[in-house]
């Protein structure tokens, strides 16, 4: 433990005091804490754990810890990252529990986990948790903690099934998963008997107040920020996105009540503000507040801002960027063919494009960056094309600003459109197919892994028998080799990488995620599946997973 990275915390809550029979809570980040103390998600948890009298909560995280119970009631993890899952396993073993809920008993803590990569699938990790909460926080946590004190003196199954009645708490022991065969899809998904619920809703925290940092430090990988969530989710409903799908309905911070207030507190400690959400600028008041942002008296604020809709992007807002501080403005396209676009339902034109880039320099920015996606679904080769065309066009446009492309491999994720397709086994040669272009034309590319892509649908898309696999993998070193050994060492007792990854699966397939209801019903997601595909070129149209 290091006293001091803990000590150059700035709280902007006060933690209450301890009662005498107070639960011992231990809440955990499974990475450093510089990534965990910048996760607003985890800051937010952890503050609302530590506000109440009746819980006595230690942080813990890979790299350091605060004094921690030596017989912890409850352990929970936030994940916001798929591939954390080693760190998981590691800090379990670290506090001597079980890896596998199925092997703890009645002395080892329950162990509960939220977050978006849960709230998605949660069931390549089910054997691991006690517990997986689905959805929004705000109201969910505190009816986990009121239901566990209703039972905290029982015996641990009688624990899970009283929580498992309390709406968005899922306790995966409690379903049972069949196969057609080892090697096969999904049979059912059932509760063990009638007292269990069906099906589990993620929730949806309804409110105009959304969060806020908790804690400032110097030490956070974001140092001395004060993060804002201006809206939660997306208008814009792209059909691969899963910031947008699960999160609905949009919602927006109340600009009186709640995003000026919270500016205020955070300028009380700190002269940076970041302001977060998938679509910040589409905030019904966001020229009020950055009329506000503009007051003289906030010169010296530096000032950040998430991904921008693009066709928000004017001089004005790009000048308050450049004055506080900012050089450079995040934008996603997606891609530069407007077909695609289409496909994934970005409304969006090659001309708000040219004018973002425009405009960006116009304010004073120096730099753009774009964000565009590798192997979307019905993408053909002259969509690259028109990419690098768009690119090059935007070069001319906006002479003098730099222009750097991000681009990812389409992966495929749960609740959205896009669940039912694989992952383009040729979108790595398109990447690089989109570097050697790029290139020529002095467009910085940065393009992610294609392998590391394969390995997150393999995790956004696993069932319960990858638990085994991530184990291995784990045990071997968490390398790409080790993905492939694990498999080959379990063949027979789970489905190939291909069927994970790579294969379109049937709209009536019963997915992993079934018996988890996201915002929308399947019949609402097929029929935005099946607009997308209207747009496919017609000898691609037979691949549609609703053909």
């Amino acid at each position: 433990m290091t006293p001091s990275i803990f000590d150059a915390e700035h709280l902007l809550f006060i933690p209450a005091t301890a009662d005498a029979d107070a639960i011992p809570v231990i809440y955990a980040f499974p990475n450093e804490y510089t990534v965990g103390i910048t996760s607003l998600g985890y800051q937010i948890v952890w503050a609302t754990l530590a506000t109440r009298g009746d819980l006595q909560v230690s942080r813990l995280f890979t790299d350091l810890h605060e004094p921690l119970p030596g017989e912890p009631e409850l352990l929970g993890f936030s994940v916001s990252w798929e591939l954390d899952y080693v760190n998981i396993l590691g800090l379990l073993e670290s506090l001597d529990i079980p890896i596998r809920a199925s092997n703890r008993q009645e002395s080892h803590p329950l162990i509960f986990g939220g977050g978006p990569v849960l709230t998605a699938n949660p069931e390549p990790f089910a054997d691991f948790f006690d517990v997986i909460l689905l959805g929004d926080g705000e109201n969910l946590l505190g009816e986990f903690v009121d239901g566990y004190q209703q039972v905290r003196k029982a015996g641990r199954l009688q624990q899970l099934r009283h929580l498992a009645q309390i709406p968005g708490v899922y306790v995966p022991s409690l379903y049972e998963v069949t196969y057609h065969s080892p090697e096969g899809a999904i049979a059912s998904i059932h509760p063990i008997d009638s007292d269990i619920p069906e099906t589990v809703a993620k929730q949806t925290y309804r409110g105009n107040v959304l969060s806020t940092s908790s804690v400032v430090t110097e030490k956070a990988a974001w140092p001395d920020i004060f993060m804002v969530e201006v809206v939660r989710s997306c208008p814009e409903m792209c059909r691969f996105c899963l910031a947008s799908y699960l999160t609905l309905p949009f919602r927006t911070a109340s600009l009186e009540t709640s995003l000026i207030p919270a500016i205020e507190r955070g300028l009380q400690v700190t002269r940076r503000i970041g302001l977060l959400g998938a679509s910040v600028t589409q905030h019904p008041e966001f020229n009020q507040l950055l009329d506000y942002l503009n007051q003289p008296q906030f010169e010296d604020v530096r000032l950040s801002i998430a991904s921008v809709r693009t066709n928000t992007v004017t001089p004005e807002l790009a000048q308050t960027l450049a004055n506080r501080g900012t050089k450079s403005l995040t934008i996603a396209i997606e891609s530069g063919s407007e077909r695609v676009r289409k496909i994934v339902n970005k409304k969006l034109e090659n001309q708000e494009i040219t004018q973002a880039a425009v405009n960006a320099k116009a304010g004073g920015l120096t730099g753009l960056k774009l964000y565009g996606m590798s192997g979307v679904p019905g993408e053909e080769l002259e969509d690259l094309e028109a990419t690098v065309q768009l690119l090059q066009s935007l070069k001319k446009s906006a002479p003098g600003l730099r222009l750097t492309f991000g681009c990812s491999t389409f992966v495929p994720k749960a609740h959205t459109p896009f669940q039912w397709f694989g992952v383009n086994p040729q979108a790595e040669k398109r990447l690089k197919k989109l570097q050697k272009e790029l290139g020529k034309s002095g467009i910085e590319f940065r393009p992610e892994s294609y392998n590391w892509s394969v390995i997150q649908a393999l995790i956004s898309r696993g069932d319960r028998r990858l638990s085994s696999l991530l184990e291995l993998v784990r045990n071997y070193g968490e390398t790409l080799g080790s993905y492939r050994r694990a498999f080959k060492e379990l063949r027979g007792t789970l489905p190939d990488l291909d069927f994970y990854v790579h294969e379109n699966w049937e709209s009536t397939q019963i997915l992993p995620w079934n018996h988890i209801l996201g915002p929308l019903p399947v019949s609402t997601l097929q029929k935005h599946l099946a607009e997308a595909t209207s747009y496919f070129p017609a000898a691609k149209k037979i691949i549609s997973p609703v053909s």
